[in-house]
Order: C-alpha cells, then structure tokens, then sequence
C-alpha cells in the first residue's frame, strides 16, 4: 500500500470530509483517540490508568523542536507561554517589544499592558511577508524582545529565526517564538537557531486535543527567571519523593524548566498529545514537511491557474502549510465549502488552506472544483 495511503488509514475524518484547516483545528487520528477512549475507560473502571507510556510528552516535543526535555515545561496553551515571558522579562523605563503586523493577537496582547511600561513596536509587512532588514533597523539597544510568530497564522509568512536571533542578541535582548503553526510541520531547532523562548499547543499540526502546549526556555535563562505563578509543580520534585512531606517553609525551584509550572496538567490531553508525536516522529518530520510543501505547491499552481490573487509569498524560503488567496465573499464561500464537507478558514479577506501530510492531491483538487464553480 502507498505510504500515504496507509497513513490516511490512521484519519478517519478523510472517510467524511475533506480536511484542509490543520492552521485552526486538528481532527484526531485513530491511535490519539484510542488512547483518549482508554484513559477515561481506565478511570471508569478503576480510578486510575493502566496506560505504560510517558504522562507529558516532555522528550517528544524536545525533539521535534532540537531540546532537551528538561528545558521544556508543560503548559496549557500557547498563550500562556508568551504571557508567561513577559511578565517574566524585565522591561525598564523606556524599553520596548519589536513585533510585526502579521502578528496573532495573542503575541501581542501581553506586551500591550499598560502596567508593564513597554512600547510595542510593530514593523510594517508587505502585506505578505516582513523583511529582515526592516527589523534589524527596529531593533536596538532598548528593545527587551523580539515576539513573534515563527509562521504567520493568516498566510502562511515563515520568520528565519536563526537571522532573527542574531540580530536581537546583538543588542541583548530575547527571541520569544509563538510556534504553533510550525511544529510538527517541519524540522525546528532551537539550539542552532538561537531561540531564548518558545510557546506551542497541540490541538493543530500535533494533531491533539485541546488542552496540551509546551514551553521552551534556553538551558542558560531557566534559573536566570523567577516564574510568575508557582505552586507544587515549581519545585524540585525529589524531595518530596525522598521524605513524602512537602516542606513549606523553603522554596526550592526545579532547576529545569518545569519551575514554570505551577499544579497539576490536563493529562488526558497530554497522554494524547505524546501519542500523535510518536506518530509524526516515526513517519519523519523531513517527510511531514516534503509532504506538505508538494500539497501546497500543487494548490498555489492551482490557485494561480484560476487567477485568484495569492496573500501567501511563494519564495519556499518563507513559506509554510498555509496558503491564503483573495476571493470575494470568502465567509460565504467557507460555508458553501462546508455544505461539501469541505472544511477551510475565512482570514484576511481570502481563504486560508492549511494541508497535512495526509491529505493528497485529489482532495485539492476537489476544492478547487468547488472555488472554481465560484468563480464562473
């Protein structure tokens, strides 16, 4: 059987609709939903799971991103993990954050507090994608961070993070990387990139339920940090195993990154989460990402046939999983979509399209019989 044939064995939702929205929400594949229906039969039967497998996922994510485990903490979602650095970093009078316009709002939103004291800095795109130049004139001396997206959610826009962090550790200041539209999408790696910190859920191109995220810190910041929130997850673990007695008369932090958590994670979802990791892994992130670029070169060669105005850059140097093109009415025509359970996104006045290594060219060109029928 075709590789890929055997991989859709494992997507039942390819037996029901055709399913091009990964940038907004995964559907489940069998192996992650077995272990779900097995979780909770488990504490059905008998209070507790008989699952033998790792509860966090904590070596799986550090390998799709090129960490160590213990540089990683477990968090709810993305969100948090950017929150969780600004209010981290310490932003002197003055100061400010250089972002771009291409940004989602929640890379954003935390820098924006006005008891923070910091200026947000956004570097204008092109509409498509944000040059290196214009960011390397914003940043100086006074900028405490870099936020962004390492791929933009609306167009697919992807960020060169190891020029990015060059030019930010030129003036001291940290990269903090929003990756949930990269990971699992292609081959990351922190450590050669420079990456100071990094936030991602699970529940789209990791294919998992909602609930699960990871948050990277570079080995060297872990114990630089106070973490904001802090409670049993914080501390050094070992002690408690040693005496079963919490000492709460002394705070001893984890000297890992799991000092950046607080109590205790929605297992379920993280038991999931390592389930579709294992999957990705073993059928290889560099074939995850040939995959995927072959799907969305062939839709943007489609796109293009009709005429349709693209708002994602086709330079493959800066390109990702998700493509976006201009049409009018898109909401209307996302619904039409639906009805032919066709399922894509509304963004930016065009149609976002964010294929996985599952799907295959057909299921592309039924959508664009279906756009095409729009057009005439």
């Amino acid at each position: 059987m075709d590789p890929v044939e055997q991989i859709r064995e494992q997507f039942p939702v390819t037996k029901n609709k055709v399913y091009l929205n990964h940038a907004a929400h995964s559907p489940l594949p069998k192996p992650v939903a077995d272990v779900i229906r097995q979780f909770a039969d488990d504490y059905l039967r008998l209070g507790a799971t008989s699952l033998e497998c790792d509860r966090n996922g904590k070596p799986y994510f550090a390998r799709l991103i090129g960490a160590r485990p213990e540089e990683i903490a477990l968090i709810e979602n993305t969100s948090m993990g950017i929150s969780l650095a600004a209010n981290m970093l310490r932003c002197p009078k003055g100061s400010k954050i250089v972002t771009t316009d291409l940004e989602y709002a929640s890379v954003v939103y935390p820098w924006l507090r006005k008891d923070l004291g910091v200026k947000v800095h956004y570097v204008k795109s092109d509409g498509k994608k944000v040059s290196l130049d214009d960011i390397e004139r914003a940043v100086d001396d006074k900028t405490v961070a870099v936020a962004i997206s390492h791929v933009s959610y609306f167009n697919g826009f992807r960020h060169n993070l190891k020029v990015l962090s060059e030019i930010v550790h030129e003036h001291g200041a940290y990269l903090v990387v929003d990756a949930i539209q990269s990971v699992g999408t292609m081959p990351i790696d922190v450590a050669r990139d420079g990456v100071d910190f990094l936030s991602c859920a699970c529940y789209k191109w990791l294919l998992s339920p909602e609930g699960a995220a990871y948050f990277y810190v570079k080995d060297e910041l872990i114990e630089k940090f106070q973490p904001p929130m802090l409670g049993w997850a914080s501390v050094d673990q070992k002690v408690f195993e040693t005496v079963d007695f919490w000492d709460i008369w002394d705070l001893k932090l984890s000297k890992t990154a799991s000092r950046f958590e607080a109590g205790s994670p929605a297992t379920i979802s993280f038991i999931a989460a390592t389930e579709a990791m294992k999957m990705l892994l073993h059928y290889g992130i560099e074939n995850v990402r040939n995959r995927i670029m072959k799907l969305t070169d062939h839709l943007i060669d489609c796109i293009e046939h009709l005429g349709y105005e693209l708002q994602t850059p086709k330079d493959k140097q800066c390109r990702s999983g998700i493509v976006n093109f201009k049409i009018k009415n898109p909401q209307k025509t996302v619904e039409r979509l639906k009805k032919k359970e066709i399922i894509v996104s509304a963004r930016a006045n065009g149609i976002r399209v964010s294929p996985h290594f599952y799907n295959t060219e057909k299921e592309i060109d039924s959508f664009i019989a279906e756009v095409k029928k729009t057009k005439s």
